[in-house]
């Protein structure tokens, strides 16, 4: 009897002690999977501390760019937040309520227009590498004369091949590559109209903004050459619009280089998390190069990928 009695003690004091989450069990970044009625929609988050105790944080929903969060409420495992509207139309908050689990966090999430949908998170990825990548022989990843090699998603497709330049002539479906990559160096060329706007993904998750700005704005994470919501580029050293452009990209890990027209605009920073339109939050995967089309006009050539063996 007092053996059973010891271990029914023992073993609820391991379920007390499971579950006496701290609020450092919450700091840090995470990869959330939104279940919108059985399709999957990306986002992440990032809690940190401010001060002696005040969380605060990012929240990347599934559009947009990286949002503040002023304050996230936190009471032995279960948390919350509510943010103001970004593109949504509604004038309503987002809020997000979860709870910490022994394989990451879970919730629900109510959307502005009212929509509320479960979810799951897990810790994200530190992504670090431990040795300098080997390059392997760089791959044409648009052959000039068709759409081999890649696949539209999203609405109808509008993309085509005219004079050997990869052509969105108006918004329609992202075009995806079927080949997916770890780390690579990456060169494209683009031209766009007058107030175009449109991005190039690594791995499907992060966005290097292509937008019609003008060499005097000031830079921002949001403009031309930007990682979305992210990294701000020194400058916007764009050539307008009209004009074939050129970004070369390397991207190890997390780390990020990004060259705009010949000028290192971003140098070796890290990208925190997913950025708004990302196909996953899977970031520890392997992951395709994809082209947003549903923003305006965009023509691309001389797409090259050199992949680390």
């Amino acid at each position: 009897m007092f053996k059973k009695l010891l271990f029914l003690i023992v073993a609820g004091l391991s379920v007390c002690y499971a579950y006496a989450y701290d609020s450092k069990d919450l700091i840090g970044r995470w990869n959330i999977t939104i279940d919108k009625n059985g399709k999957e929609a990306p986002s992440w988050l990032e809690v940190k501390l401010s001060g002696f105790k005040t969380l605060v944080g990012y929240f990347v929903a599934e559009s947009g760019s990286a949002r503040p969060v002023a304050e996230v409420k936190f009471d032995n495992g279960k948390f919350s937040f509510s943010i103001p509207p970004q593109w949504e139309s509604e004038p309503q908050n987002l809020v997000l309520e979860g709870a910490l689990t022994g394989n990451g966090m879970e919730g629900t999430i109510v959307y502005p227009n009212g929509e509320k949908y479960n979810w799951k998170g897990v810790k994200a990825p530190y992504l670090k590498r431990t040795k300098p990548p080997v390059w392997s022989t760089p791959v044409k990843l648009f052959n000039g004369k068709d759409l081999t090699g890649w696949k539209a998603v999203g609405a109808e497709n509008q993309w085509i091949v005219k004079n050997g330049i990869l052509t969105s002539p108006k918004s329609g479906a992202n075009l995806i590559s079927e080949k997916k990559f770890n780390d690579f160096k990456l060169h494209i060329e683009f031209r766009y109209k007058e107030g175009s706007n449109s991005g190039v993904y690594l791995r499907g998750r992060y966005e290097t903004q292509i937008l019609d700005n003008d060499k005097s704005e000031h830079p921002s994470n949001v403009l031309f050459s930007g990682i979305y919501g992210f990294l701000t580029p020194s400058e916007i050293n764009s050539k307008g619009p009209g004009q074939w452009q050129s970004y070369d990209i390397t991207l190890i890990g997390r780390m990020v280089t990004v060259i705009a027209n010949g000028k290192t605009v971003i140098s070796n920073q890290e990208i925190p998390g997913i950025t708004g339109g990302a196909l996953d939050s899977n970031e520890g995967e392997p992951g395709p190069i994809y082209f947003q089309g549903d923003h305006g006009p965009i023509e691309l050539r001389n797409i090259i990928i050199t992949p680390a063996k």
